[in-house]
Protein backbone atom coordinates (compact mmCIF):
# COMPACT_ATOMS: atom_id res chain seq x y z
CA UNK A 1 0.00 0.00 0.00
CA UNK A 2 1.06 3.57 -0.74
CA UNK A 3 1.66 5.79 1.52
CA UNK A 4 1.13 9.90 1.28
CA UNK A 5 4.79 10.55 1.81
CA UNK A 6 5.32 8.42 -1.42
CA UNK A 7 2.53 9.76 -3.81
CA UNK A 8 3.70 13.26 -2.58
CA UNK A 9 7.19 12.12 -3.94
CA UNK A 10 6.57 10.45 -6.77
CA UNK A 11 4.44 14.05 -8.53
CA UNK A 12 7.32 16.21 -6.89
CA UNK A 13 9.43 14.18 -8.57
CA UNK A 14 7.89 14.48 -12.08
CA UNK A 15 6.02 17.94 -11.73
CA UNK A 16 8.39 19.98 -9.96
CA UNK A 17 11.74 18.16 -10.79
CA UNK A 18 10.92 16.97 -13.86
CA UNK A 19 12.89 13.35 -14.09
CA UNK A 20 11.06 10.33 -16.28
CA UNK A 21 8.64 7.98 -15.00
CA UNK A 22 11.97 5.64 -15.64
CA UNK A 23 13.96 6.81 -13.23
CA UNK A 24 11.44 7.38 -10.17
CA UNK A 25 10.71 3.67 -11.09
CA UNK A 26 14.39 2.97 -10.45
CA UNK A 27 15.04 5.40 -7.47
CA UNK A 28 11.58 4.67 -5.25
CA UNK A 29 11.50 0.60 -6.59
CA UNK A 30 7.73 0.73 -7.73
CA UNK A 31 6.49 -0.50 -10.59
CA UNK A 32 5.62 1.87 -13.74
CA UNK A 33 1.62 1.03 -13.29
CA UNK A 34 1.87 2.40 -10.07
CA UNK A 35 3.42 5.69 -11.30
CA UNK A 36 1.21 6.23 -13.90
CA UNK A 37 -1.50 5.37 -11.46
CA UNK A 38 -0.36 8.56 -9.07
CA UNK A 39 0.51 10.88 -12.09
CA UNK A 40 -2.89 10.85 -13.83
CA UNK A 41 -5.10 10.55 -10.57
CA UNK A 42 -5.42 13.42 -7.68
CA UNK A 43 -5.94 10.93 -5.27
CA UNK A 44 -3.68 11.13 -1.78
CA UNK A 45 -4.30 7.06 -0.83
CA UNK A 46 -3.89 3.97 -2.71
CA UNK A 47 -5.31 0.81 -0.88
CA UNK A 48 -6.23 -2.78 -2.47
CA UNK A 49 -9.64 -4.73 -0.99
CA UNK A 50 -10.85 -7.95 -2.16
CA UNK A 51 -14.33 -7.72 -3.61
CA UNK A 52 -14.71 -11.36 -2.47
CA UNK A 53 -12.89 -12.87 0.22
CA UNK A 54 -12.27 -16.67 -0.57
CA UNK A 55 -13.22 -19.27 1.54
CA UNK A 56 -11.73 -22.82 0.71
CA UNK A 57 -12.40 -24.74 3.72
CA UNK A 58 -15.01 -22.90 5.78
CA UNK A 59 -16.98 -22.13 2.12
CA UNK A 60 -19.82 -24.76 2.59
CA UNK A 61 -20.37 -24.08 6.12
CA UNK A 62 -21.08 -21.02 6.48
CA UNK A 63 -24.55 -21.44 6.48
CA UNK A 64 -24.22 -23.73 9.35
CA UNK A 65 -21.74 -21.38 11.47
CA UNK A 66 -24.31 -18.28 10.79
CA UNK A 67 -26.54 -20.71 12.54
CA UNK A 68 -24.45 -21.17 15.37
CA UNK A 69 -23.09 -17.94 15.68
CA UNK A 70 -26.79 -16.55 15.88
CA UNK A 71 -28.26 -18.85 18.22
CA UNK A 72 -25.34 -18.15 20.63
CA UNK A 73 -25.68 -14.40 20.15
CA UNK A 74 -29.50 -14.87 20.88
CA UNK A 75 -28.79 -16.54 24.73
CA UNK A 76 -27.59 -14.78 27.97
CA UNK A 77 -24.75 -13.73 28.79
CA UNK A 78 -24.06 -16.53 31.09
CA UNK A 79 -25.25 -19.38 28.76
CA UNK A 80 -23.38 -18.18 25.56
CA UNK A 81 -20.36 -21.03 24.23
CA UNK A 82 -17.13 -19.41 23.92
CA UNK A 83 -15.83 -19.78 19.84
CA UNK A 84 -13.63 -22.65 20.64
CA UNK A 85 -16.84 -24.80 21.44
CA UNK A 86 -18.72 -23.19 18.48
CA UNK A 87 -15.71 -24.50 16.54
CA UNK A 88 -15.72 -27.57 18.21
CA UNK A 89 -19.68 -28.23 16.94
CA UNK A 90 -19.10 -27.05 14.19
CA UNK A 91 -16.20 -29.95 13.60
CA UNK A 92 -18.83 -32.20 14.95
CA UNK A 93 -20.57 -31.21 12.08
CA UNK A 94 -18.02 -32.36 9.40
CA UNK A 95 -16.07 -29.40 9.56
CA UNK A 96 -12.13 -30.00 8.76
CA UNK A 97 -10.67 -26.67 8.29
CA UNK A 98 -8.83 -24.85 11.22
CA UNK A 99 -9.61 -22.74 13.85
CA UNK A 100 -7.86 -19.21 12.56
CA UNK A 101 -10.91 -19.11 9.79
CA UNK A 102 -13.63 -19.54 11.81
CA UNK A 103 -12.26 -16.99 14.12
CA UNK A 104 -11.59 -14.41 11.34
CA UNK A 105 -15.42 -15.28 9.94
CA UNK A 106 -16.79 -14.36 13.54
CA UNK A 107 -15.09 -11.39 13.91
CA UNK A 108 -16.30 -10.36 10.60
CA UNK A 109 -19.92 -11.42 11.55
CA UNK A 110 -20.02 -9.71 14.76
CA UNK A 111 -19.29 -6.27 13.26
CA UNK A 112 -21.34 -6.75 10.42
CA UNK A 113 -24.30 -7.09 13.38
CA UNK A 114 -23.02 -4.08 15.28
CA UNK A 115 -23.17 -2.08 11.72
CA UNK A 116 -26.40 -2.76 11.23
CA UNK A 117 -27.66 -2.18 14.48
CA UNK A 118 -25.60 1.21 15.53
CA UNK A 119 -27.79 2.75 11.90
CA UNK A 120 -31.12 2.47 13.99
CA UNK A 121 -31.92 4.95 16.18
CA UNK A 122 -34.85 7.28 17.76
CA UNK A 123 -35.20 10.61 16.87
CA UNK A 124 -36.19 13.27 20.10
CA UNK A 125 -38.96 15.62 18.93
CA UNK A 126 -40.90 17.42 21.90
CA UNK A 127 -43.38 19.86 21.10
CA UNK A 128 -42.94 23.46 22.98
CA UNK A 129 -43.64 23.27 26.63
CA UNK A 130 -43.90 19.56 26.40
CA UNK A 131 -40.76 18.01 28.52
CA UNK A 132 -37.67 19.71 30.12
CA UNK A 133 -34.04 18.22 31.74
CA UNK A 134 -32.61 19.41 34.73
CA UNK A 135 -29.65 18.45 36.69
CA UNK A 136 -26.79 19.80 38.84
CA UNK A 137 -23.65 20.56 39.12
CA UNK A 138 -20.84 21.42 41.63
CA UNK A 139 -18.92 24.05 40.30
CA UNK A 140 -15.78 26.20 42.08
CA UNK A 141 -15.96 30.21 42.17
CA UNK A 142 -13.96 32.36 44.69
CA UNK A 143 -16.21 35.00 46.06
CA UNK A 144 -14.50 37.83 48.06
CA UNK A 145 -10.80 36.66 47.63
CA UNK A 146 -12.50 32.77 49.11
CA UNK A 147 -12.60 29.68 47.25
CA UNK A 148 -16.34 28.37 47.27
CA UNK A 149 -17.58 25.40 45.99
CA UNK A 150 -21.84 26.35 44.90
CA UNK A 151 -24.46 24.30 43.10
CA UNK A 152 -25.23 25.20 40.01
CA UNK A 153 -29.02 24.16 38.67
CA UNK A 154 -29.24 23.81 35.31
CA UNK A 155 -32.94 23.36 33.16
CA UNK A 156 -33.36 23.70 29.66
CA UNK A 157 -36.55 23.30 27.53
CA UNK A 158 -36.05 20.23 24.85
CA UNK A 159 -38.19 22.05 22.17
CA UNK A 160 -36.28 25.19 21.95
CA UNK A 161 -33.21 24.46 23.79
CA UNK A 162 -33.51 27.25 26.18
CA UNK A 163 -30.75 27.13 28.78
CA UNK A 164 -31.38 28.69 32.50
CA UNK A 165 -28.62 28.48 34.90
CA UNK A 166 -28.60 29.46 38.72
CA UNK A 167 -25.99 28.81 41.58
CA UNK A 168 -27.56 28.15 44.92
CA UNK A 169 -24.98 27.28 48.63
CA UNK A 170 -27.08 23.60 48.77
CA UNK A 171 -29.32 21.40 46.96
CA UNK A 172 -32.24 21.65 48.92
CA UNK A 173 -35.83 21.21 48.18
CA UNK A 174 -36.48 24.90 48.12
CA UNK A 175 -33.91 25.73 46.22
CA UNK A 176 -35.01 23.18 43.40
CA UNK A 177 -38.41 24.51 43.56
CA UNK A 178 -36.81 28.01 43.35
CA UNK A 179 -34.66 27.04 40.63
CA UNK A 180 -37.56 25.94 38.96
CA UNK A 181 -40.04 28.94 39.67
CA UNK A 182 -37.60 31.38 38.68
CA UNK A 183 -36.85 29.46 34.77
CA UNK A 184 -40.51 28.62 34.50
CA UNK A 185 -40.97 32.45 35.03
CA UNK A 186 -38.36 33.62 32.23
CA UNK A 187 -39.44 30.73 29.82
CA UNK A 188 -43.52 32.09 30.04
CA UNK A 189 -45.23 31.18 28.17
CA UNK A 190 -43.64 28.20 26.96
CA UNK A 191 -44.09 26.69 30.65
CA UNK A 192 -45.33 27.21 33.76
CA UNK A 193 -44.32 29.32 36.46
CA UNK A 194 -45.02 26.73 39.81
CA UNK A 195 -43.15 23.69 40.15
CA UNK A 196 -44.90 21.00 41.45
CA UNK A 197 -43.94 17.09 42.23
CA UNK A 198 -44.90 14.90 39.34
CA UNK A 199 -46.21 12.18 41.69
CA UNK A 200 -48.55 14.54 42.71
CA UNK A 201 -50.17 15.82 39.29
CA UNK A 202 -52.03 12.81 37.68
CA UNK A 203 -50.85 11.78 33.65
CA UNK A 204 -47.33 12.93 34.99
CA UNK A 205 -44.55 10.68 33.15
CA UNK A 206 -41.00 11.23 34.27
CA UNK A 207 -37.45 9.08 33.32
CA UNK A 208 -34.92 10.27 35.84
CA UNK A 209 -31.24 8.80 36.24
CA UNK A 210 -29.08 9.18 39.52
CA UNK A 211 -28.51 13.38 39.02
CA UNK A 212 -31.15 14.33 35.65
CA UNK A 213 -34.53 13.66 34.33
CA UNK A 214 -36.31 14.09 31.68
CA UNK A 215 -40.38 15.54 32.79
CA UNK A 216 -43.45 15.45 30.47
CA UNK A 217 -46.97 16.77 30.85
CA UNK A 218 -50.36 16.41 29.48
CA UNK A 219 -50.76 20.14 29.75
CA UNK A 220 -47.75 21.21 29.20
CA UNK A 221 -48.74 25.38 29.40
CA UNK A 222 -50.09 24.64 32.73
CA UNK A 223 -48.26 22.33 34.46
CA UNK A 224 -44.32 21.03 35.15
CA UNK A 225 -42.31 18.68 37.14
CA UNK A 226 -38.66 18.35 38.95
CA UNK A 227 -36.46 15.56 39.44
CA UNK A 228 -37.04 13.76 42.80
CA UNK A 229 -33.10 12.55 42.52
CA UNK A 230 -32.24 15.75 42.89
CA UNK A 231 -34.16 16.54 45.64
CA UNK A 232 -33.56 15.95 49.32
CA UNK A 233 -34.84 13.48 51.40
CA UNK A 234 -35.13 16.03 54.32
CA UNK A 235 -38.70 18.12 55.09
CA UNK A 236 -38.29 21.68 53.91
CA UNK A 237 -37.42 24.34 56.47
CA UNK A 238 -39.57 26.69 57.39
CA UNK A 239 -39.55 30.11 55.86
CA UNK A 240 -40.77 34.05 56.82
CA UNK A 241 -41.70 34.27 53.15
CA UNK A 242 -45.24 33.43 51.95
CA UNK A 243 -45.32 30.12 51.25
CA UNK A 244 -47.91 28.88 48.12
CA UNK A 245 -50.03 25.18 48.46
CA UNK A 246 -48.67 22.46 46.68
CA UNK A 247 -50.65 19.87 44.83
CA UNK A 248 -51.08 17.47 47.70
CA UNK A 249 -52.66 20.52 50.25
CA UNK A 250 -49.58 21.22 52.13
CA UNK A 251 -47.90 24.25 52.23
CA UNK A 252 -43.78 24.42 50.76
CA UNK A 253 -41.59 27.16 50.57
CA UNK A 254 -41.67 28.62 46.93
CA UNK A 255 -38.09 30.45 47.32
CA UNK A 256 -34.81 29.44 49.56
CA UNK A 257 -34.04 31.16 52.54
Amino acid sequence: MLVVETIARIRREFFVKGRSIKEIVRDLKVSRNTVRKVLRSGETSFSYEREVQPLPRLGRWRADLDRLLADNEGKAARERLTLIRVFEELRGLGYEGGYDAVRRYARSWRKARVVTSVDAFVPLTFEPGEAYQFDWSHEIVLINGTTVTVKVAHLRLCHSRMLFVRAYPRETQEMVFDAHDRAFARAKPAAAAKAASPTTLPGWTSSSSTSSAICRSPNPVASSCSTSSAVSTSRPRSSSRPTSPSANGRPCSATPR
